[in-house]
């Protein structure tokens, strides 16, 4: 039997857990109760890589899918990936403009979607090199011969599309490898997920998350239960009746938990440990205690994957501290300047990191490719420090600064202090142009309750230092997020919402 060190491409993976665990329970669908063995698993995704190859797709083809959280999704990639093509999952969430944008750019000649999405791509499609939409139940009815092609670490096998805050989103081409880096991490080292986990994933499957879960489970045996999407007032209750020992979350999701009322059964379940990316370092020791299970910080991108995690035997004392751990076995990571040169110990710099297991680079973008890439590095765009243990604590983007009068204030502390009130929901914090201070200080809140600016400016003050507090306030009945639960501060920026100036007193 290959050890799964030595496993390279997806391909040999799904092999390999169909002969270790056969009957298992592989997946799990929430909404429909559909469930999957790993031989179900390696059967249906041949049958649906013969039916490609019968529609005439060729090795490396790129193919769009627009599927919600249903089986054909992951299905649709371990076919593509059997026949060395490459996924293009599209956001069931875009329309005309922005799904014209991923079909143009990917270069995609299928697609497959689900029925509500066949005319959007339908309209799309001129202009673009797209000449068939497919959906899934007419490719399960296509016949084909069966069709594999060998495959390699390197291959590429998803051309993923970010879901940035700001801009045109950029494809990441990823290689086999980028997925089995970083779920064979997640085997070896901690968590140490293994066949006795049933393990769970909310997000939508056009994002990463639910992917390498998928990866995770293929590696590990564990059994993978697929929400249909991310339900608050619903989540626990899964995480009960499912059993699950372990899930990652991400963004906005901890704080949206906590703001559920609390139950009787909050400690009524089976999680051994949580997997989180930004939990809200105030909020972090109440997560905590109101589950009664350790949240561990995780920080990872879509170009990069899995990159740094706090161990177990740190956790204690990083609880709430904003620290995001150590680098992974397979990633070094480093603190430099604007130069790109490293700086001591415990001063702000960005973060950069290398490695195995990464992006080969911007889909059709060699400029954006370079510059992110600088001298061996990925730059990630973030500001950080790192302790003399090599502990890397998060600082904030470094777009997500905001300059007013000469002092650097970070957004995301902002947004934390506001996050402490018990009228707001959500929070986010951009800067505003100013002619006399160069930037201020704006913040979109989503309240619970009636609350005023001034309040909310009030309950800053005993928070942060006076020039922190934000001048500018849009009170919004929602925020547009990514899919991956952050704020799209780009969309912020452009949505000519009203807001209060609180040093006039007026609404503009």
């Amino acid at each position: 039997m290959t050890r799964l060190e030595e496993v390279d491409d997806l391909v040999t993976l799904v092999r390999r857990a169909a002969e270790l665990w056969p009957d298992a329970d592989a997946w799990i669908f929430d909404e429909t109760g559909t469930r999957f063995t790993f031989t179900d698993i390696d059967r249906q995704s041949t049958r649906l890589a013969a039916a490609l190859a019968g529609l005439g797709l060729e090795r490396g083809e790129a193919v769009a899918v627009m599927l919600r959280n249903q089986p054909e999704f992951p299905l649709l990639w371990l076919a593509l990936a059997k026949l060395g093509a490459v996924l293009v999952p599209v956001n069931v969430n875009y329309r005309e403009l922005d799904g014209a944008h991923v079909l143009r750019h990917s270069g995609a000649r299928f697609a497959v979607a689900a029925r509500e999405f066949v005319d959007l791509l339908t309209r799309i499609a001129p202009g673009t090199k797209l000449e068939r939409v497919l959906t899934a139940d007419e490719l399960h009815a296509h016949a084909g011969k069966p069709a594999e092609t060998r495959v390699f670490g390197e291959q590429p096998v998803n051309i993923q599309y970010t879901s940035g805050t700001t801009g045109v989103p950029k494809g990441c081409v990823l290689p086999h490898r980028y997925w089995l880096t970083l779920a064979r991490g997640l085997v070896t080292d901690f968590p140490a997920i293994s066949a006795d986990d049933t393990i769970l994933t909310a997000q939508p499957f056009h994002y990463i998350d639910p992917q390498w879960n998928v990866v995770l489970g293929l590696s590990s045996g564990a059994t993978l239960v697929v929400l249909d999407r991310f339900h608050p007032s619903t989540f626990w209750a899964k995480i009960r009746e499912h059993r699950v020992t372990w899930f990652y979350c991400l963004g906005l999701m901890p704080t949206l938990l906590l703001r559920q009322p609390e139950s009787p059964r909050d400690r009524e379940h089976h999680v051994r440990a949580i997997s989180a990316s930004a939990i809200p370092r105030d909020l972090h020791a109440e997560l905590e205690k109101r589950w009664g299970v350790p949240w561990f910080e995780a920080f990872g991108m879509t170009e990069t994957g899995g990159d740094l995690r706090v161990s177990e035997m740190d956790h204690d004392e990083l609880v709430g501290t904003g620290c995001v751990g150590t680098p992974t076995r397979d990633r070094e990571a480093m603190i430099v300047d604007e130069s790109g040169q490293p700086v001591p110990r415990g001063e702000t710099g960005e973060l950069v990191l290398r490695g195995i297991g990464m992006m080969h680079g911007y889909h059709d973008d060699p400029e954006a490719t370079a510059r992110i890439f600088s001298n061996g590095w990925f730059h990630t765009g973030d500001l950080a420090t790192m302790d003399v243990r090599g502990r890397v604590f998060y600082i904030g983007r470094t777009k997500d600064m905001i300059r007013r009068s000469g002092e650097n204030i970070s957004a995301d502390e902002v947004e934390r202090a506001l996050l402490l009130h018990p009228a707001v929901r959500l929070a986010a914090v951009v800067a505003e142009p100013d002619e006399l201070r160069g930037e201020e200080v704006k913040a979109f809140v989503v309240l619970d309750a009636e609350t005023g600016p001034d309040e909310l400016a009030e309950f800053c003050a005993t928070k942060l230092a006076y020039f922190k507090v934000p001048r500018y306030w849009t009170i919004a009945d929602s925020l547009p997020l990514t899919p991956s639960e952050r704020v799209a501060k780009g969309e912020l920026r452009k949505s000519g919402l009203p807001s209060y100036d609180r040093v006039r007193g007026t609404w503009r």
